[in-house]
Protein backbone atom coordinates (compact mmCIF):
# COMPACT_ATOMS: atom_id res chain seq x y z
CA UNK A 1 0.00 0.00 0.00
CA UNK A 2 1.13 3.51 -0.69
CA UNK A 3 -0.65 7.04 0.18
CA UNK A 4 -0.10 9.76 -2.88
CA UNK A 5 -0.43 13.21 -1.47
CA UNK A 6 -0.45 16.34 -3.24
CA UNK A 7 -0.82 20.11 -1.29
CA UNK A 8 -3.01 22.73 -2.27
CA UNK A 9 -1.66 25.97 -1.39
CA UNK A 10 -5.03 27.79 -1.09
CA UNK A 11 -3.28 31.05 0.65
CA UNK A 12 -4.67 33.64 -1.59
CA UNK A 13 -8.41 32.73 -0.77
CA UNK A 14 -7.56 32.37 3.00
CA UNK A 15 -7.71 28.76 3.36
CA UNK A 16 -4.37 27.22 4.16
CA UNK A 17 -3.01 24.13 2.94
CA UNK A 18 -5.10 21.60 2.43
CA UNK A 19 -3.49 18.22 1.75
CA UNK A 20 -5.51 15.18 -0.13
CA UNK A 21 -4.05 11.77 1.04
CA UNK A 22 -6.01 8.82 -1.19
CA UNK A 23 -5.48 5.56 -0.59
CA UNK A 24 -4.60 3.97 -4.21
CA UNK A 25 -4.13 0.26 -3.33
CA UNK A 26 -1.49 -1.85 -3.95
CA UNK A 27 0.11 -0.29 -6.54
CA UNK A 28 4.06 0.78 -7.51
CA UNK A 29 4.57 3.94 -6.62
CA UNK A 30 4.45 6.46 -8.85
CA UNK A 31 7.77 8.78 -9.62
CA UNK A 32 5.91 11.76 -7.64
CA UNK A 33 5.31 9.20 -5.00
CA UNK A 34 9.10 8.38 -4.78
CA UNK A 35 10.53 11.96 -5.30
CA UNK A 36 8.63 13.07 -1.68
CA UNK A 37 11.25 10.99 0.12
CA UNK A 38 13.80 14.20 -1.88
CA UNK A 39 10.95 16.12 -0.46
CA UNK A 40 9.78 17.27 -4.07
CA UNK A 41 6.65 19.10 -3.28
CA UNK A 42 3.69 20.28 -5.40
CA UNK A 43 1.92 23.28 -4.24
CA UNK A 44 -1.03 24.77 -6.38
CA UNK A 45 -3.27 27.34 -6.10
CA UNK A 46 -6.66 28.04 -6.55
CA UNK A 47 -6.05 31.05 -9.00
CA UNK A 48 -4.18 29.27 -11.01
CA UNK A 49 -0.08 29.05 -9.86
CA UNK A 50 2.49 26.54 -9.94
CA UNK A 51 4.57 27.52 -6.66
CA UNK A 52 7.38 24.87 -6.52
CA UNK A 53 7.55 22.21 -8.78
CA UNK A 54 10.27 19.59 -8.44
CA UNK A 55 12.50 18.35 -11.77
CA UNK A 56 11.47 14.61 -10.86
CA UNK A 57 7.74 15.09 -10.28
CA UNK A 58 5.31 16.19 -13.09
CA UNK A 59 2.02 16.86 -12.72
CA UNK A 60 -1.01 14.65 -13.05
CA UNK A 61 -2.30 14.43 -17.12
CA UNK A 62 -5.07 11.84 -16.59
CA UNK A 63 -8.86 12.36 -14.85
CA UNK A 64 -7.71 9.02 -13.00
CA UNK A 65 -4.42 10.90 -11.45
CA UNK A 66 -6.33 14.05 -11.14
CA UNK A 67 -9.66 12.64 -9.35
CA UNK A 68 -7.07 11.38 -7.16
CA UNK A 69 -4.78 14.85 -6.55
CA UNK A 70 -7.29 17.22 -6.32
CA UNK A 71 -10.23 18.10 -4.07
CA UNK A 72 -13.72 16.84 -4.69
CA UNK A 73 -16.71 17.89 -3.04
CA UNK A 74 -20.06 16.90 -4.54
CA UNK A 75 -23.03 19.08 -2.40
CA UNK A 76 -25.61 16.10 -3.16
CA UNK A 77 -25.76 12.60 -2.72
CA UNK A 78 -29.27 11.54 -1.38
CA UNK A 79 -27.28 8.17 0.50
CA UNK A 80 -29.15 9.02 3.69
CA UNK A 81 -32.48 8.39 2.60
CA UNK A 82 -31.41 5.38 -0.32
CA UNK A 83 -30.13 3.51 3.42
CA UNK A 84 -33.91 4.71 4.97
CA UNK A 85 -35.96 2.54 2.07
CA UNK A 86 -33.44 -0.08 1.69
CA UNK A 87 -30.36 -0.17 4.21
CA UNK A 88 -26.95 -1.38 2.82
CA UNK A 89 -23.75 -1.36 4.12
CA UNK A 90 -21.98 1.22 2.23
CA UNK A 91 -18.72 1.02 3.85
CA UNK A 92 -18.39 -2.13 1.39
CA UNK A 93 -19.15 -2.78 -1.99
CA UNK A 94 -22.84 -2.77 -2.72
CA UNK A 95 -25.00 -4.02 -5.89
CA UNK A 96 -27.10 -1.03 -5.78
CA UNK A 97 -26.88 2.87 -5.58
CA UNK A 98 -24.71 5.34 -7.19
CA UNK A 99 -22.35 5.50 -3.59
CA UNK A 100 -20.19 3.31 -1.21
CA UNK A 101 -16.91 3.35 -0.15
CA UNK A 102 -14.92 1.40 -2.85
CA UNK A 103 -16.52 3.15 -5.49
CA UNK A 104 -15.85 6.69 -3.75
CA UNK A 105 -12.25 5.78 -3.54
CA UNK A 106 -11.99 4.74 -6.64
CA UNK A 107 -13.18 8.03 -7.74
CA UNK A 108 -11.42 9.92 -5.65
CA UNK A 109 -14.24 11.57 -3.74
CA UNK A 110 -13.70 13.38 -0.57
CA UNK A 111 -16.32 15.11 0.32
CA UNK A 112 -20.24 14.48 -0.62
CA UNK A 113 -22.50 16.36 1.41
CA UNK A 114 -25.00 13.81 2.47
CA UNK A 115 -28.44 14.81 1.92
CA UNK A 116 -30.97 14.88 4.99
CA UNK A 117 -33.81 14.67 2.25
CA UNK A 118 -37.23 15.62 3.89
CA UNK A 119 -39.99 14.42 1.37
CA UNK A 120 -42.70 17.30 1.18
CA UNK A 121 -45.80 14.94 2.36
CA UNK A 122 -44.05 14.23 5.74
CA UNK A 123 -43.43 17.85 6.22
CA UNK A 124 -46.86 18.96 5.58
CA UNK A 125 -47.54 15.51 7.76
CA UNK A 126 -45.49 17.28 11.18
CA UNK A 127 -42.90 14.75 10.62
CA UNK A 128 -40.33 16.94 9.25
CA UNK A 129 -38.00 17.31 12.44
CA UNK A 130 -37.86 13.59 13.82
CA UNK A 131 -37.16 12.25 9.97
CA UNK A 132 -33.93 14.57 9.78
CA UNK A 133 -32.97 13.61 13.36
CA UNK A 134 -33.35 9.44 12.08
CA UNK A 135 -31.83 10.57 8.76
CA UNK A 136 -28.88 12.42 10.81
CA UNK A 137 -28.59 10.00 13.34
CA UNK A 138 -28.05 6.74 10.16
CA UNK A 139 -25.03 9.26 8.92
CA UNK A 140 -23.44 9.67 12.42
CA UNK A 141 -24.18 5.51 12.73
CA UNK A 142 -22.23 5.04 9.17
CA UNK A 143 -19.07 7.57 10.06
CA UNK A 144 -19.50 5.36 13.78
CA UNK A 145 -19.11 1.46 12.09
CA UNK A 146 -16.71 2.26 9.82
CA UNK A 147 -13.88 5.21 11.33
CA UNK A 148 -11.22 4.47 8.92
CA UNK A 149 -13.14 5.10 6.54
CA UNK A 150 -15.74 8.37 6.70
CA UNK A 151 -16.07 10.88 9.50
CA UNK A 152 -18.77 13.23 9.51
CA UNK A 153 -17.14 17.04 9.08
CA UNK A 154 -19.17 19.95 10.52
CA UNK A 155 -16.85 22.46 9.42
CA UNK A 156 -14.22 23.16 6.62
CA UNK A 157 -11.30 22.72 8.87
CA UNK A 158 -12.33 19.16 9.46
CA UNK A 159 -11.42 18.35 5.48
CA UNK A 160 -7.80 19.16 6.20
CA UNK A 161 -7.84 16.70 9.06
CA UNK A 162 -9.69 13.60 7.50
CA UNK A 163 -7.17 14.33 4.18
CA UNK A 164 -4.12 13.45 6.37
CA UNK A 165 -6.13 10.91 8.23
CA UNK A 166 -7.10 9.30 4.86
CA UNK A 167 -10.86 9.28 5.75
CA UNK A 168 -13.81 10.53 3.39
CA UNK A 169 -15.51 13.89 4.73
CA UNK A 170 -19.16 13.51 5.49
CA UNK A 171 -20.51 16.61 5.88
CA UNK A 172 -24.53 17.08 5.81
CA UNK A 173 -26.61 19.16 4.20
CA UNK A 174 -30.52 19.09 4.73
CA UNK A 175 -33.20 19.20 1.43
CA UNK A 176 -36.51 21.26 2.51
CA UNK A 177 -36.04 23.61 5.58
CA UNK A 178 -38.84 22.08 6.97
CA UNK A 179 -37.77 20.43 9.94
CA UNK A 180 -35.89 24.09 11.07
CA UNK A 181 -39.49 25.64 11.00
CA UNK A 182 -40.92 23.14 13.89
CA UNK A 183 -39.51 25.61 16.86
CA UNK A 184 -37.20 28.96 17.60
CA UNK A 185 -34.33 26.29 18.64
CA UNK A 186 -34.76 23.40 15.60
CA UNK A 187 -32.53 25.81 13.41
CA UNK A 188 -29.59 25.91 16.19
CA UNK A 189 -30.69 22.25 17.27
CA UNK A 190 -29.22 21.16 13.79
CA UNK A 191 -26.75 23.31 13.57
CA UNK A 192 -25.49 21.57 16.35
CA UNK A 193 -25.76 18.20 14.71
CA UNK A 194 -23.91 19.18 11.55
CA UNK A 195 -26.45 20.42 8.97
CA UNK A 196 -24.21 22.72 7.10
CA UNK A 197 -26.55 24.10 4.74
CA UNK A 198 -30.31 23.93 3.57
CA UNK A 199 -32.39 23.64 0.70
CA UNK A 200 -35.22 26.36 1.66
CA UNK A 201 -37.89 24.04 0.05
CA UNK A 202 -38.60 21.21 -1.72
CA UNK A 203 -41.44 19.78 -4.45
CA UNK A 204 -43.97 21.89 -2.43
CA UNK A 205 -44.19 25.26 -0.80
CA UNK A 206 -43.47 25.43 2.72
CA UNK A 207 -43.37 27.89 5.38
CA UNK A 208 -40.13 29.08 4.27
CA UNK A 209 -40.39 29.83 0.54
CA UNK A 210 -42.28 28.85 -2.65
CA UNK A 211 -41.17 26.03 -4.87
CA UNK A 212 -40.05 26.00 -8.12
CA UNK A 213 -42.35 22.59 -8.47
CA UNK A 214 -45.39 24.56 -6.91
CA UNK A 215 -47.78 26.38 -9.35
CA UNK A 216 -49.02 27.95 -5.48
CA UNK A 217 -46.60 30.87 -4.82
CA UNK A 218 -48.17 31.17 -1.85
CA UNK A 219 -45.83 33.80 -0.41
CA UNK A 220 -44.47 35.69 -3.95
CA UNK A 221 -40.86 34.39 -3.25
CA UNK A 222 -40.19 33.93 0.75
CA UNK A 223 -42.28 33.91 3.66
CA UNK A 224 -42.02 36.71 6.18
CA UNK A 225 -40.23 33.92 8.76
CA UNK A 226 -38.40 32.56 5.43
CA UNK A 227 -36.73 36.59 5.11
CA UNK A 228 -35.83 36.25 8.98
CA UNK A 229 -34.43 32.71 8.18
CA UNK A 230 -31.92 33.81 5.93
CA UNK A 231 -30.42 35.81 8.21
CA UNK A 232 -30.66 34.03 11.27
CA UNK A 233 -28.67 31.45 8.87
CA UNK A 234 -25.94 34.13 7.95
CA UNK A 235 -25.23 34.27 11.64
CA UNK A 236 -24.80 30.89 13.15
CA UNK A 237 -22.80 29.80 9.53
CA UNK A 238 -25.21 27.49 7.68
CA UNK A 239 -25.14 28.12 3.93
CA UNK A 240 -28.15 29.09 2.21
CA UNK A 241 -29.27 27.04 -0.70
CA UNK A 242 -31.53 28.34 -3.35
CA UNK A 243 -31.84 24.86 -5.42
CA UNK A 244 -35.73 24.10 -5.84
CA UNK A 245 -36.78 27.74 -4.60
CA UNK A 246 -38.93 29.47 -7.65
CA UNK A 247 -37.34 32.70 -9.61
CA UNK A 248 -39.21 35.89 -6.71
CA UNK A 249 -37.39 33.38 -3.60
CA UNK A 250 -34.08 33.33 -5.24
CA UNK A 251 -34.11 37.32 -6.03
CA UNK A 252 -35.03 38.00 -2.18
CA UNK A 253 -31.85 35.49 -1.15
CA UNK A 254 -29.70 37.27 -2.82
CA UNK A 255 -31.13 40.25 -1.48
CA UNK A 256 -31.16 40.04 1.83
CA UNK A 257 -28.38 37.54 2.37
CA UNK A 258 -24.60 38.64 3.48
CA UNK A 259 -22.53 35.80 2.75
CA UNK A 260 -22.48 34.04 -0.78
CA UNK A 261 -25.38 31.09 -1.65
CA UNK A 262 -25.14 27.89 -3.54
CA UNK A 263 -26.98 26.67 -5.51
CA UNK A 264 -26.40 22.39 -4.40
CA UNK A 265 -27.81 20.62 -7.44
CA UNK A 266 -29.24 22.63 -9.88
CA UNK A 267 -28.32 23.18 -13.90
CA UNK A 268 -28.95 25.54 -16.53
CA UNK A 269 -32.70 26.49 -17.89
CA UNK A 270 -31.30 27.50 -21.10
CA UNK A 271 -30.23 23.24 -22.42
CA UNK A 272 -34.04 22.63 -20.52
CA UNK A 273 -36.54 25.48 -21.85
CA UNK A 274 -39.43 25.40 -19.59
CA UNK A 275 -37.93 23.59 -16.47
CA UNK A 276 -38.03 26.14 -13.75
CA UNK A 277 -36.17 23.87 -11.75
CA UNK A 278 -33.15 24.85 -13.33
CA UNK A 279 -31.64 28.34 -12.99
CA UNK A 280 -32.15 30.86 -16.12
CA UNK A 281 -29.27 32.56 -17.68
CA UNK A 282 -30.19 36.16 -15.36
CA UNK A 283 -29.83 33.75 -12.57
CA UNK A 284 -26.74 32.52 -13.10
CA UNK A 285 -25.09 35.88 -13.33
CA UNK A 286 -26.30 36.83 -10.63
CA UNK A 287 -25.23 34.24 -9.12
CA UNK A 288 -22.02 34.69 -9.67
CA UNK A 289 -22.13 38.62 -9.39
CA UNK A 290 -22.93 37.82 -5.13
CA UNK A 291 -19.73 35.51 -5.08
CA UNK A 292 -22.22 32.26 -5.57
CA UNK A 293 -21.91 28.90 -6.91
CA UNK A 294 -23.80 26.80 -8.87
CA UNK A 295 -23.32 22.93 -8.60
CA UNK A 296 -24.35 21.12 -11.81
CA UNK A 297 -26.86 17.94 -11.36
CA UNK A 298 -26.08 15.28 -13.76
CA UNK A 299 -29.91 13.82 -13.84
CA UNK A 300 -30.50 13.64 -17.60
CA UNK A 301 -33.89 15.77 -17.14
CA UNK A 302 -31.52 18.66 -15.75
CA UNK A 303 -29.68 18.09 -18.66
CA UNK A 304 -31.46 17.99 -22.39
CA UNK A 305 -34.66 19.32 -23.71
CA UNK A 306 -35.04 15.80 -25.16
CA UNK A 307 -35.32 13.93 -22.17
CA UNK A 308 -37.72 17.01 -20.97
CA UNK A 309 -39.80 15.87 -23.65
CA UNK A 310 -39.73 12.38 -23.07
CA UNK A 311 -40.69 12.48 -19.64
CA UNK A 312 -43.77 14.70 -20.38
CA UNK A 313 -45.05 12.08 -22.90
CA UNK A 314 -44.08 8.85 -20.71
CA UNK A 315 -45.95 10.89 -17.75
CA UNK A 316 -49.31 11.26 -20.38
CA UNK A 317 -49.31 7.84 -21.10
CA UNK A 318 -48.75 6.58 -18.08
CA UNK A 319 -51.74 8.71 -16.36
CA UNK A 320 -54.02 8.00 -19.47
CA UNK A 321 -53.25 4.23 -18.50
CA UNK A 322 -54.26 5.01 -14.80
CA UNK A 323 -57.57 6.97 -15.89
CA UNK A 324 -58.93 4.24 -18.67
CA UNK A 325 -58.13 0.97 -15.79
CA UNK A 326 -59.27 3.57 -12.66
CA UNK A 327 -56.44 2.33 -10.92
CA UNK A 328 -53.98 4.15 -7.82
CA UNK A 329 -51.59 5.52 -8.71
CA UNK A 330 -49.21 3.52 -6.40
CA UNK A 331 -50.60 0.15 -8.20
CA UNK A 332 -48.01 -2.22 -8.72
CA UNK A 333 -49.70 -2.43 -12.44
CA UNK A 334 -48.67 0.76 -12.91
CA UNK A 335 -45.10 0.19 -12.00
CA UNK A 336 -45.01 -2.27 -14.26
CA UNK A 337 -46.66 -0.87 -17.53
CA UNK A 338 -44.39 2.61 -16.80
CA UNK A 339 -41.21 0.31 -16.85
CA UNK A 340 -42.66 -1.49 -20.05
CA UNK A 341 -42.80 1.65 -21.64
CA UNK A 342 -39.42 2.63 -20.88
CA UNK A 343 -38.35 -1.33 -22.81
CA UNK A 344 -40.30 -0.30 -25.64
CA UNK A 345 -39.34 3.83 -25.46
CA UNK A 346 -35.37 3.76 -24.51
CA UNK A 347 -34.85 6.95 -22.19
CA UNK A 348 -32.88 9.26 -24.02
CA UNK A 349 -30.15 9.16 -21.52
CA UNK A 350 -27.50 12.62 -21.73
CA UNK A 351 -23.39 11.90 -21.86
CA UNK A 352 -20.35 13.29 -20.64
CA UNK A 353 -20.80 16.25 -22.97
CA UNK A 354 -23.87 17.64 -22.18
CA UNK A 355 -22.67 17.96 -18.58
CA UNK A 356 -19.49 19.85 -19.76
CA UNK A 357 -21.69 21.76 -22.08
CA UNK A 358 -23.57 23.18 -18.74
CA UNK A 359 -20.20 24.10 -16.89
CA UNK A 360 -19.20 26.08 -20.15
CA UNK A 361 -22.50 28.07 -20.13
CA UNK A 362 -21.86 29.17 -16.38
CA UNK A 363 -17.92 29.90 -16.94
CA UNK A 364 -18.96 32.01 -20.26
CA UNK A 365 -22.04 33.85 -18.20
CA UNK A 366 -20.65 34.11 -14.60
CA UNK A 367 -16.63 32.75 -14.93
CA UNK A 368 -14.47 30.03 -13.66
CA UNK A 369 -15.09 30.83 -9.59
CA UNK A 370 -19.17 30.36 -9.99
CA UNK A 371 -19.24 26.78 -11.09
CA UNK A 372 -19.20 23.18 -8.99
CA UNK A 373 -20.35 19.95 -8.94
CA UNK A 374 -23.63 18.87 -7.08
CA UNK A 375 -24.66 15.24 -8.87
CA UNK A 376 -27.50 14.22 -7.30
CA UNK A 377 -26.32 10.65 -6.76
CA UNK A 378 -28.73 8.38 -5.31
CA UNK A 379 -31.85 11.18 -5.70
CA UNK A 380 -32.28 10.94 -9.46
CA UNK A 381 -32.91 6.94 -10.21
CA UNK A 382 -31.85 5.30 -13.51
CA UNK A 383 -31.59 8.42 -15.81
CA UNK A 384 -27.63 9.37 -14.90
CA UNK A 385 -25.70 10.15 -18.09
CA UNK A 386 -23.49 7.64 -19.50
CA UNK A 387 -20.09 7.44 -18.44
CA UNK A 388 -21.21 9.10 -15.04
CA UNK A 389 -23.51 6.36 -13.47
CA UNK A 390 -21.62 6.55 -9.95
CA UNK A 391 -19.43 7.97 -7.79
CA UNK A 392 -16.36 5.86 -9.24
CA UNK A 393 -16.62 7.89 -12.74
CA UNK A 394 -15.39 11.91 -11.64
CA UNK A 395 -12.68 10.80 -13.96
CA UNK A 396 -14.09 10.72 -16.88
CA UNK A 397 -15.75 13.98 -16.11
CA UNK A 398 -12.36 15.64 -15.81
CA UNK A 399 -11.37 13.91 -18.82
CA UNK A 400 -13.93 15.72 -20.53
CA UNK A 401 -12.66 19.14 -18.73
CA UNK A 402 -9.08 18.32 -19.83
CA UNK A 403 -10.53 18.20 -23.16
CA UNK A 404 -12.11 21.00 -23.49
CA UNK A 405 -9.24 22.98 -22.34
CA UNK A 406 -9.50 23.68 -19.14
CA UNK A 407 -6.69 23.93 -16.74
CA UNK A 408 -5.61 21.78 -13.43
CA UNK A 409 -6.29 25.19 -11.79
CA UNK A 410 -9.75 25.81 -13.21
CA UNK A 411 -10.66 22.20 -12.67
CA UNK A 412 -9.25 22.46 -8.89
CA UNK A 413 -12.02 25.10 -8.77
CA UNK A 414 -14.82 23.05 -10.60
CA UNK A 415 -14.18 19.88 -8.40
CA UNK A 416 -14.25 21.61 -4.98
CA UNK A 417 -12.66 24.66 -5.17
CA UNK A 418 -15.08 27.06 -5.57
CA UNK A 419 -17.64 25.10 -3.06
CA UNK A 420 -15.38 25.14 -0.65
CA UNK A 421 -14.71 28.99 -0.71
CA UNK A 422 -18.19 29.66 -0.43
CA UNK A 423 -18.07 27.43 2.72
CA UNK A 424 -15.41 29.65 4.35
CA UNK A 425 -17.14 32.66 3.52
CA UNK A 426 -20.35 32.19 5.05
CA UNK A 427 -17.72 30.39 8.13
CA UNK A 428 -16.07 33.70 8.20
CA UNK A 429 -19.17 35.86 8.46
CA UNK A 430 -20.99 33.95 10.73
CA UNK A 431 -17.68 34.25 13.19
CA UNK A 432 -18.11 38.34 12.29
CA UNK A 433 -21.27 38.05 14.19
CA UNK A 434 -19.64 36.15 17.22
CA UNK A 435 -20.54 32.45 16.19
CA UNK A 436 -17.36 30.06 16.39
CA UNK A 437 -16.94 27.05 13.79
CA UNK A 438 -17.87 23.69 15.31
CA UNK A 439 -15.29 21.26 14.54
CA UNK A 440 -14.74 17.43 14.93
CA UNK A 441 -11.52 17.61 14.44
Amino acid sequence: MYRKALSHSLSKLGFGLISKVVSTGTLKAPPSTRCRANKALIKITLAGCVVGLSACAEPPKTGAELAQSLLIIDTHIDVPYRLKLSYADVSSATNSGDFDYPRAIEGGLNAPFMSIYIPAKVDEAGGAFALADELIDGMESLAASAPDKFAIATCSDDLQNHFDNNLISLPLGMENGGPVTQSEEALRHFFNRGIRYITLAHSKSNKISDSSYDTNEAWMGLSPYGKELITRMNDLGVMIDVSHISDAAFEQVIEISKAPVIASHSSLRHYTPGFVRNMSDDMVKTLGAANGVIQINFGTNFLTEAAQIYSKQRREVVMAYIASEGLAQDNPAVKAFAEQYKKDNPYPYATIEDVLDHIDRVVALAGIDSVGIGSDYDGVGDSLPQGLKDVSTYPNLIDGLLGRGYSEADIAKVLGGNALRVWRAVEAYAASQGTAKQCRT
